[in-house]
């Protein structure tokens, strides 16, 4: 990890309207600053609005208010073109669910971001197969998803969010529907990934077992963020 700040986020609120003229404050006045490489859990109780704070990192969402800024670049004031590039090239996501396309291979579903980046030629191409070896699948390249099992196809969905080489990668209970083992597994695989890579990493998790792995956990709760310092 570097000094480097990659990730600021300044008195960041979220605020969603209510019939009647009346609305609901989800996040309140949040500020953080993440360092280069940092991998970072938060955690808070159902409803408390981890997720929805995760898309306003991942600029799949604005805030009501506040900033959002990523390797210096203030999201909240970027066009709807340019947030889909920053998506794009700069974030990887991982969800609970792979979301991985049933009628493309293994492979092809890691590439897709590029794809969709109109980037893929054959350096690509051997990244794909480079980071299919780094989760333990390169055996499983031509296969189709619905061979997989639920772990595997999750190691997919990491190797593709990391394709495009992200500078941030954000997991939203990416073990949430894994059994122990495979959660386990995984969960050593975000680490070691994290670190080989370089690649900064936040994820959203109720599993006190993927926190304690992380070098910082916040806790999300009211709409205000705080830091543990006691992660037993």
């Amino acid at each position: 990890m570097n000094d480097q700040t990659i990730l600021e986020l300044d008195g960041v609120c979220k605020t969603y309207p209510q019939a009647r003229d009346k609305s609901v404050t989800v996040l309140s006045n949040i500020s953080l600053s993440v360092p280069a490489a940092q991998a970072m859990a938060i955690v808070g109780p159902s409803g408390s609005g981890k997720s929805t704070l995760l898309n306003l990192i991942g600029a799949l969402d604005r805030p009501t208010s506040g900033t959002v800024r990523l390797d210096g670049r203030d999201l909240t004031n970027l066009s709807a073109t340019q947030l889909a590039e920053i998506r794009r090239n700069r974030i990887g996501f991982v969800f609970q669910q792979h979301h991985l396309l049933p009628q493309c291979t293994v492979l092809e579903n890691v590439l897709l971001p590029a794809l969709a980046a109109g980037r893929v030629d054959s350096k690509l191409s051997d990244r794909a197969v480079e980071l299919l070896g780094r989760v333990a699948l390169a055996d499983r390249a031509d296969d189709r998803p619905t061979v997989l099992s639920g772990g595997e196809r999750q190691r997919v969905a990491l190797a593709r969010a990391l394709i495009n080489a992200p500078s941030l990668l954000l997991a939203d209970e990416p073990t949430g529907s894994l059994d122990r083992q495979t959660s386990d597994s995984l969960i050593e695989l975000l680490v070691e990934l994290n670190r080989g890579e370089g690649t900064t990493l936040i994820v959203v998790t109720h599993s006190p077992e993927l926190a304690r792995r992380m070098d910082r956990v916040m806790e999300l709760r009211d709409g205000a963020l705080r830091e543990l310092e006691d992660r037993g």
